[in-house]
């Protein structure tokens, strides 16, 4: 079983990344499960129509974990499989980990919780999936957010990242939480993965931030019109445009991802050279701004 996680600054096309790639893999004959860390509870939507579905946390308080305890919840059989997964496209096991009631606990905690009842509940024993995705919001501060960092849950971390300052600056902080964690056994980083947002499309800045770090960029994916329509759809692109340049290349990059052999600890860049790189994109962004001014 292969396990991987996206990790990037919200906004940034993290679950657009990981669910294209989840459905390429499920269309190439294996079996994909797609873990949603994030407490908005969305990460897997595209991959089921947009159609929701209950997420742990939520069922395991209705099923009185808050007073049974996680212990308690499982030996009791008070929780099934089937009401915390779901099947998406082409069979690809969807789960969303949920967060705790607004204004209470802390949402990293309950990614926590999550995979833990999974665990507990043999779910990747009973499932066997081949390669299980967790799509993880990119404060690594957090402590259940870098659990896949922390517990190597995942063979590796793949940094989803745009030419955008904070895109960068938050692919930079989750590599200082790799290399944290890496040499006493987390998780290695994969790759940079450059998904055009924003005004500037740079891959040129993308490239110098991977290779300073120590990494690769293994995929590139630009900004496409069929991704914002398949989205609107509930849709990931693999299905609703599966002959599109830009299916081929989210299928071309999951494939890359599952052979994947070169991880790395990454080295974060220091202050001074992040300073630098922000100069360079704000005056690439002003360039382009002002030559499209003049057309």
């Amino acid at each position: 079983m292969r396990q991987i996680a996206f990790y990037g600054k919200g906004g940034v096309g993290k679950s657009t990344v990981s669910s294209n790639v989840a459905a390429a893999l499920a269309e190439h004959g294996f079996s994909v499960m797609m873990i949603g860390c994030d407490p908005k509870h969305d990460c897997t939507r595209n991959l089921r129509g947009e159609v929701e579905i209950p997420t742990i946390l939520e069922i395991s308080r209705d099923k009185g974990i808050e007073q049974l305890g996680l212990e308690g919840v499982v030996k009791g059989d008070k929780i099934r499989l089937d009401e915390v997964i779901y099947k998406g496209y082409r069979g690809v096991y969807c789960a969303e980990c949920g967060g705790p009631r607004p204004g209470v606990g802390c949402a990293g905690r309950g990614v926590i919780v999550a995979i833990d009842l999974l665990k507990r509940l043999n779910a990747f024993e009973v499932l066997t999936p081949d390669v299980v995705i967790y799509d993880v919001p990119g404060d690594v501060v957090c402590g259940g957010f870098a659990m896949p960092l922390r517990r190597g849950l995942a063979d590796e971390v793949y940094i989803v990242t745009s030419a955008d300052y904070l895109a960068i600056y938050a692919a930079n902080n989750i590599c200082t939480g790799i290399s944290e964690f890496a040499t006493r056994g987390g998780s290695p980083l994969g790759g940079i993965i450059y998904n055009v947002r924003g005004m500037l499309d740079d891959d040129a800045v993308v490239h110098e931030f991977a290779e300073k770090v120590g990494s690769q960029v293994i995929g590139h994916i630009p900004n496409a019109h069929q991704i914002a329509e398949a989205e609107i759809e509930g849709n990931t692109v693999i299905e609703y445009a599966p002959d599109s340049d830009v299916a081929d290349l989210f299928r071309e990059l999951a494939l890359r991802i599952n052979t994947n052999t070169r991880t790395s600890v990454p080295e974060p860049l220091a202050p001074e050279e992040m300073i630098r790189i922000g100069h360079v994109i704000r005056r690439r962004t002003k360039e382009k701004y002002e030559a499209e001014l003049e057309v």
